[in-house]
């Protein structure tokens, strides 16, 4: 090996000789098999260095002690991570500055012809990369090694400094590749615009949530318009968050409303019963939200009601869990500072900094139920009339050949089977009413209303007051009806809901 670095300089440093790149390169080519030759020579004589005193002391050579055994170990383990973590490699510059450490020198010779060719097309003559250009042999480890699109980008710097027209700018958030755009300056400028359009004069500061990186680049395959980046950053991406079911939902009706389909919504709340759903069940439904995201954050000085301290008085002409307000009071007034913080427009946080009492609130006076209520009032909770499976849902449905409007579901049942009161309340309709055929209506103590239809016959009449579970009618298939069943409807402020949010 000591022979061969004394004929071949172990830099790879081409003479002082004036050579273009080219023969420069072809000098280095022929010296480099010398090269990786002296690597593969040096690790071959330690290695069976190494292997022959290992060998040595396990045959049980008396000469070779502990010591010398933990040696050979520690050298052979060097020399195996060395072979796995370490690439023989090359350390390239030109003119001195360092334009990466290589594996393989072919890497480099590619990228200059590369960038040769097309400095000579976008300038219309000859273009060649000047300078002296170095080699030296160097063990690097494999993760810092330069990558191929680094080398030509080093090169194409050199050319950008003559042309002026070949630097183009790669967007990344949070380290994806977005896009690619020409003029720097007009995508600042957009950038700038994404963030303006969420401020006012209450702003105090405004920033990308999203890690915004732009990177010098060249020759990217895909050039995008300064539109067509705008479009991108602020194309959706699909998020998640939940909503809480009130009154009136239908599963139906919350993917709708969230722009999803209903095997959408389902992917997303596996085991739910869509025909089930309870008031105040959670669900989890998607949310658009924009790749490039914008944070703000807003100083607000605003007024807000101080609500009144209500006094409580018991009177026993009421029953319990009723009252009525015998002195309304005023509410009060109060001067707040705040922090608040917006994602796209949308507030997620306020912090209350201060407060200061504009007026003071008065109270209200309010008499409160102690008389025990009767059987039949209403508890504001409701229980199936009858028990038996489902044959039609609440909401759109096909039936006698068309498509129609449900306003209720229907429960099958046996002929002649008690229908019983959801809830406690006053009879307000019972007799024959079109396709609902022998109809009962109960108007309970907080408006709503529950209806039972297709009954065979009716067992209270109107007026009558009725308490829950109580008997009102006998199962049947009157009316517009395919068979045997209870059609149960549900009505709040005149409004026919889904009756399975409300019962258990």
């Amino acid at each position: 090996m000591e022979n061969i670095m004394k004929e071949h300089k172990f830099t790879g440093r081409a003479s002082s000789e004036q050579l273009t790149l080219g023969e420069r390169w072809a000098r280095f080519k022929r010296r480099a098999p010398l090269y990786r030759r002296a690597l593969r020579e040096w690790s071959r004589i330690h290695f069976r260095r190494l292997s022959h005193q290992l060998h040595n002391v396990v045959a049980g050579n008396r000469t070779a002690g502990p010591v010398t055994f933990l040696a050979c170990s520690g050298a052979l383990a060097v020399a195996l991570t060395i072979t796995t973590l370490y690439s023989p490699s090359y350390a390239v510059t030109l003119d001195g500055e360092l334009v990466g450490v290589v594996a393989d020198p072919d890497t480099v010779q590619e990228a200059i012809q590369t960038v040769e060719r097309t400095g000579t097309s976008l300038l219309g003559h000859d273009y060649q990369i000047e300078g002296e250009l170095d080699y030296e042999f160097a063990l690097t480890l494999r993760s810092d090694l330069t990558t191929e699109a680094d080398v030509q980008n080093y090169f194409y710097g050199k050319l950008d400094s003559v042309s002026g027209e070949l630097r183009q700018y790669q967007v990344l958030v949070d380290g994806q590749v977005v896009g690619t755009v020409k003029d720097e300056d007009a995508l600042n400028q957009l950038l700038d615009s994404m963030k303006e359009k969420y401020t006012n004069e209450n702003t105090v500061s405004a920033e990308f949530l999203d890690t915004v990186t732009v990177e010098p680049v060249y020759e990217a395959e895909n050039l995008m318009t300064m539109s067509e980046m705008d479009a991108a950053l602020q194309s959706n991406q699909d998020g998640s968050t939940t909503y809480t079911v009130v009154a009136g939902d239908t599963f139906y009706g919350i993917a709708y409303a969230n722009d999803m389909s209903l095997s959408d919504l389902q992917a997303l709340n596996p085991g739910m019963d869509i025909n089930r759903l309870m008031v105040g069940d959670v669900l989890n439904v998607k949310e658009l939200t924009p790749i490039l995201s914008v944070q703000t954050v807003e100083e607000q000085n605003y007024t807000q009601a101080i609500a009144c301290p209500v006094e409580e008085v018991e009177d026993s002409s009421l029953y319990v869990g009723d009252s009525r307000v015998i002195t309304q009071g005023v509410e009060g007034e109060e001067q707040v500072n705040a922090t608040v913080t917006y994602v796209n427009g949308q507030e997620t946080s306020r912090t209350v900094n201060s407060t200061t009492t504009l007026r003071e609130p008065t109270t209200t006076v309010k008499a409160v139920g102690t008389k025990e209520k009767p059987r039949t009032a209403s508890s504001g909770s409701y229980q199936w009339p009858i028990y038996g499976r489902i044959t039609s849902y609440f909401g759109g449905r096909y039936i006698f050949g068309s498509y129609s409007y449900h306003s209720g579901i229907d429960i099958s049942a046996s002929y002649g089977a008690a229908i019983r009161a959801a809830d406690g309340g006053t009879v307000t309709y019972a007799g024959y009413k079109g396709s609902y055929g022998n109809l009962v209506i109960i108007t309970h103590d907080n408006g709503t209303q529950t209806y039972y239809g297709h009954n065979s016959s009716l067992t209270v009449s109107a007026g009558q007051k009725v308490y829950k579970g109580q008997q009102v009618a006998r199962a049947g298939s009157t009316g517009r009806s395919t068979g045997v069943h209870c059609h149960f409807e549900m009505r709040v402020n005149g409004t026919s809901v889904n009756p399975l949010s409300y019962l258990p």
